[in-house]
């Protein structure tokens, strides 16, 4: 195994499995480069893994000058671009008939105001695609706003770092509600693997990613996914979020992930589906292995770090209890960072949460600080009434 990785020093590049790590962007054509160069150094092709939704577009677009040196299995471009631009995702739904939810596409101010008036509230703000600029200026997915002002002042703030963005309707429910469907459609565009489950908790809370998480059965998620994978020639890994809408009483479609495993896509081997095995084999041209289909064993995916601060938000907000956590816990689980045979890494997180926590909390001591009166500047004699004497 070789890891590509923009930071050496990111927790999940200190696990002992790789034999090197290439330190490269994992965007565009320089990550094309970098692979085009590992390329040149193997001694039979390999099978190439992206793990963001970034390097998946390089790595689309750049398939025919790596096409010699790995093996990968992913749509055609035109397709992968469809799906993960949610601008142009919106319109093929649209186009397709698929249940999403309302949405606005705005690539200029009039369309935000449009929308302001039009959409129902509470919505989200998202870019059609997390580019570079938007990363830099934060971390979320998806900002959320409440009425048709906080929609406008949200969007003259964040049209700066992407050309084009989405509003959406949000769809009412707790988080617990979100259902997804991990599959993986082979080099024919037949489905060959569906693996069904739901969030329980996410961090950050309400349009975070997911802390943990379970199997459940439920026919409609895995029906949902068909109609999304099969409204184009599929291949490859794919992921889809779906919500039940009360409103109308239909799984609707939050978002899907293109040609990547997902943070959660172990919850599958755990539960005795060989997701990624089956991508690994079929890129390879290799007999699928056995365990493909979803026996419900109700594993359990667990992101300790993370579901420890959702589970204490919670707490604060008083929807949950010590008790009520750890029942939550409970049973058959796969850990997203912690292994006993790889521990590395999860200390390294721990390591990396504690300096950015130290570091918030001298930035807020420093600038508690400097809110606290000096004093009254000392004047030249005690008591001196004379103005201008204070800076002597």
């Amino acid at each position: 195994m070789i890891g590509v990785a923009a930071d050496r020093s990111h927790y999940c590049a200190r696990t002992r499995l790789p034999v090197e790590i290439v330190r490269a962007p994992l965007r565009g054509e320089a990550l094309v480069d970098a692979l085009v160069g590992l390329g040149r150094r193997l001694d039979r092709p390999a099978v190439l893994v992206p793990c963001t939704d970034a390097a998946v577009l390089a790595i689309s677009a750049g398939r025919g000058q790596l096409a010699d040196s790995f093996r990968f299995v992913l749509p055609d471009h035109a397709d992968v671009e469809r799906l993960m631009d949610k601008v142009s995702f919106a319109d093929h739904a649209i186009a397709a008939g698929l249940p999403i939810p309302p949405t606005a596409v705005l690539r200029s101010r009039a369309d935000a105001e449009r929308a302001a008036e039009s959409l129902a509230y509470p919505a989200v703000l998202k870019p059609g695609l997390k580019s570079a600029s938007w990363v830099a200026a934060t971390k979320a997915k998806a900002i959320p706003v409440d009425g048709p002002e906080a929609l406008l002042a949200r969007y003259d703030e964040c049209s700066g770092w992407t050309d084009v963005l989405v509003a959406q309707s949000w769809v009412p429910g707790p988080e617990d509600s979100l259902l997804s469907a991990n599959v993986y459609y082979d080099r024919q565009s037949t489905e060959r693997v569906s693996f069904v489950a739901r969030k329980i908790r996410q961090w950050p809370l309400d349009t975070g990613t997911s802390s943990l998480g379970e199997e459940v059965r439920n026919d409609g998620v895995g029906e949902a996914a068909r109609a999304l994978f099969g409204s184009v020639a599929y291949r490859g890994l794919g992921y889809v979020e779906v919500k039940p809408d009360r409103r109308t009483g239909r799984l609707v479609i939050i978002e899907p992930n293109i040609g990547r495993p997902t943070g959660r896509s172990a919850i599958a081997e755990k539960g005795g589906v060989e997701l990624l095995m089956a991508a690994y084999r079929d890129a390879l041209d290799e007999p699928l292995p056995a365990a493909l289909e979803q026996t419900y064993r109700g594993v359990k995916w667990i992101y300790w770090r993370h579901d420890l601060q959702a589970a204490l938000a919670r707490g604060r907000r008083g929807e949950l209890t010590p008790m009520g956590w750890w029942r939550s816990v409970r049973g058959p689980k796969v850990e997203a960072v912690f292994s006993i045979s790889d521990p590395i890494p999860f200390a390294a997180d721990l390591v990396h949460t504690a300096g950015a926590v130290g570091g918030a909390i001298s930035r807020r001591l420093r600038r508690l600080v400097r809110l606290v009166p000096a004093g009254r500047p000392r004047s030249g004699r005690t008591g001196d009434p004379r103005p201008g004497r204070a800076g002597d």
